[in-house]
């Protein structure tokens, strides 16, 4: 007996939206990277990519808990000397708002060629419009 496995053709992509409006960053996070990845299909397989488009609108009303929101920092570095930038939540926030969402998810992609591959299937807004309506994308529960 043999494995069966998807090919190109047969993975049937849906496109997902979720809500972000009072929800908790990291349950979020983690129900976005688990559609990403298609953990959730009978047909998952951890070498190839069989997961979802995920939609995340209003990731600028998430919920962070405990004291994430003064103390949690957020850096990059531009590649100059001494280019380490540093900000913390609330200015993350007030700048980019769906960079909050973007790194959490981010996080929790697997770290390979194919995690970045899932990635590229986020799309990520702040308000509550996308343009993504032509592909019918489902209503999904972070619950």
């Amino acid at each position: 007996m043999s494995t069966a496995f998807p090919s190109k053709n047969q993975i049937l992509r849906t496109w997902h939206v979720l809500d972000a409006e009072n929800q908790i960053l990291g349950k979020l996070a983690g129900k976005a990277a688990v559609l990403l990845m298609g953990k959730h299909k009978a047909s998952y397989t951890p070498f190839l990519d069989t997961g979802d488009h995920v939609i995340v609108i209003n990731a600028a009303k998430i919920k962070l808990t405990g004291k994430k929101e003064q103390q949690k920092k957020y850096r990059h570095f531009t590649g100059y000397p001494g280019g380490l930038v540093e900000m913390d939540v609330r200015r993350v926030r007030a700048k980019r708002p769906a960079r909050l969402v973007e790194d959490a998810i981010f996080g929790m992609r697997p770290k390979t060629k194919l995690g970045k591959q899932m990635y590229r299937k986020l799309k990520v807004y702040a308000g509550d419009k996308h343009p993504h309506a032509a592909q019918k994308p489902v209503a999904a529960s972070v619950a």
